[in-house]
């Protein structure tokens, strides 16, 4: 009995998140190469520094980064668990369906043909969505309505291949002084040409996708149980796959855009959130979003803080991950 009453209760955990995500903004905001003191960062973001180098560096090149990280974070994290639920399988992460591969030859292509910035981005969003169309027409078209979800899997593993190959071919054809680094340096992920422009496109998209999937989310709880349970409790499957895929890949094919590749967030931190708050939908969605803004900031500030030179997100994320998702399964519980 003691222990029931000493439990944190979710709600109660969602409001130590924010706190601690407010805490690592704090700690995104003085990490770095160039060293900031607290004083600093304060008067900088009361307009009152007298130094213009770090009102600069705050607000041109840390904040906005900052910005990014929160947003990405919390949309791969949030995309993770919905598919997870979705799927029925806690090895699923956003790119399941092809949409991470179909971004990133996107962006590969945009880099060949130099579209610029702005039209390497737009290729790796479009190109996302393709990818998980190319897998939802490959399913329909194989199962005729029947077993959708194991089609599914296994149409983003076709797809997943298709566009890991033409990515393959790019590298191998493209010029080896200037495009074939660009590429390598895309693919490996980072937060370091994050732009306000950026953070203010991805706002929109990302609260509407991210507040659907939470609207959802007791009946993600639902289709949890199976198909077919979902389908005998009056839930209509088709539709709420479909609402998931759209939103899940909206969120991870945007955020690749902005990014690059990142790995392995959308995988783990719906394994933590799960173990700190329990498998209820409607607590894993909006706590993956809060912890997975915390866990892109930590990664960030490590990729800045580690080396004279900034290492690559998706580095840092993959070095981190690997591990600390096998701690998370030696700890898990049979009632997860």
């Amino acid at each position: 009995m003691e222990r029931t009453k000493n439990k944190i209760l979710p709600g109660q955990m969602l409001w130590m998140l924010v706190i601690f995500l407010l805490a690592s903004v704090l700690v995104s905001l003085l990490a770095g190469r160039y060293p900031i003191s607290l004083s600093g960062v304060v008067h900088a973001l009361l307009g009152r520094s007298e130094d213009e180098q770090v009102a600069h560096i705050i607000y041109q090149v840390r904040l906005p980064r900052i910005f990014a990280a929160i947003l990405v974070g919390g949309a791969l994290s949030v995309s993770g668990a919905a598919y997870q639920g979705m799927f029925k399988n806690p090895l699923v992460s956003p790119d399941l369906l092809g949409a991470s591969s179909g971004a990133s030859f996107g962006a590969v292509l945009g880099i060949v043909l130099s579209v610029g910035i702005g039209g390497t981005k737009l290729m790796a969003f479009l190109f996302g969505l393709l990818a998980v169309m190319m897998t939802w027409f490959i399913a329909a078209r194989i199962g005729k309505g029947n077993n959708t979800v194991f089609l599914l899997v296994l149409g983003g593993i076709l797809v997943s291949g298709l566009f890991q190959s033409l990515i393959t071919l790019m590298k191998y054809t493209a010029d080896t002084d200037n495009k074939l680094p660009e590429i390598t340096f895309w693919l490996m992920g980072s937060l370091n040409k994050a732009t306000y422009r950026d953070v203010l496109g991805m706002v929109v998209p990302f609260s509407v996708c991210i507040g659907v999937l939470v609207i959802c989310s007791n009946k993600i709880n639902i289709l949890s149980l199976g198909e077919d349970e979902a389908k005998a409790l009056g839930v209509n499957t088709r539709l709420l796959q479909a609402v998931i895929t759209i939103s899940a890949t909206i969120l991870t094919s945007y955020s690749i855009s902005v990014t690059g590749t990142i790995g392995w967030i959308g995988l783990i931190v719906p394994h933590l959130t799960r173990m700190v708050m329990g498998p209820n939908f409607k607590h894993v969605i909006p706590g993956s979003l809060l912890l997975g803004a915390v866990y892109l900031l930590l990664m960030d500030d490590l990729c800045r803080s580690l080396m004279t030179i900034e290492i690559p997100l998706g580095i840092t994320t993959s070095l981190v991950g690997i591990p600390f998702l096998i701690f998370l399964m030696s700890k898990r519980e049979s009632s997860w």
